[in-house]
């Protein structure tokens, strides 16, 4: 339906939404809204220290050196021993449904995949049918070294709670599950 020649268009070729006393007045509120939110703390406001991303950052940090300590024995980094997991759970599953899985974006799962399939952990086959769809699965060594591998990775975060009681530790795996 084309717009009447009198009513202002958009550069994409859209009728302009009308400027109403009510229009203005939203966008004017909007506008103020907007600038509450954006408006910086004061420089005294602010303490690292105190943000989440701060205590999130070193948790990560804290629970990435206990990995390394646990698992040392195994060589393989905490995303790689999230891909064998995932696919000891799963089966044969599709390089993008285990990269969404284990939260990994497509370049990471697929230099991941890579590397463990170069240590002979995983193999990557087509799939019949569709050529596209490559399928991955734990080789007989991966799901061996897998099974071998779980029973020492509670111990990582049980390490890594350890400063909490118990009933903390499980509120704060929910509640992190919950901003995730």
């Amino acid at each position: 339906m084309a717009a009447d020649r009198r009513t202002p268009v958009t550069k994409a070729g859209k009728p302009a939404a009308r400027k109403t006393p009510a229009n203005i007045a939203a966008i004017a509120a909007a506008a103020k809204s907007a600038d509450k939110v954006s408006t910086p703390a004061a420089k005294g406001d602010y303490a690292l220290e105190d943000q989440v991303g701060f205590h999130l950052r070193r948790a990560h940090q804290r629970a990435t050196m206990i990995f390394n300590e646990v698992m040392a024995q195994f060589d393989i980094t905490p995303t790689q021993f999230a891909a064998l997991a995932k696919i000891d759970d799963e089966g044969p599953i599709s390089q993008n449904h285990l990269g969404r899985l284990t939260a990994m974006d497509p370049s990471t799962i697929l230099g991941v995949i890579g590397r463990l399939s170069r240590q002979n952990l995983v193999e990557v086959r087509s799939t019949p049918g569709d050529a596209r769809l490559s399928m991955i699965e734990l080789t007989l060594d991966g799901q061996k070294r897998i099974d071998e591998m779980k029973t020492f990775a509670l111990e990582v975060s049980k390490r890594t709670l350890a400063p909490l009681k118990p009933g903390d530790a499980k509120t704060l795996n929910e509640l992190l599950a919950r901003i995730c």
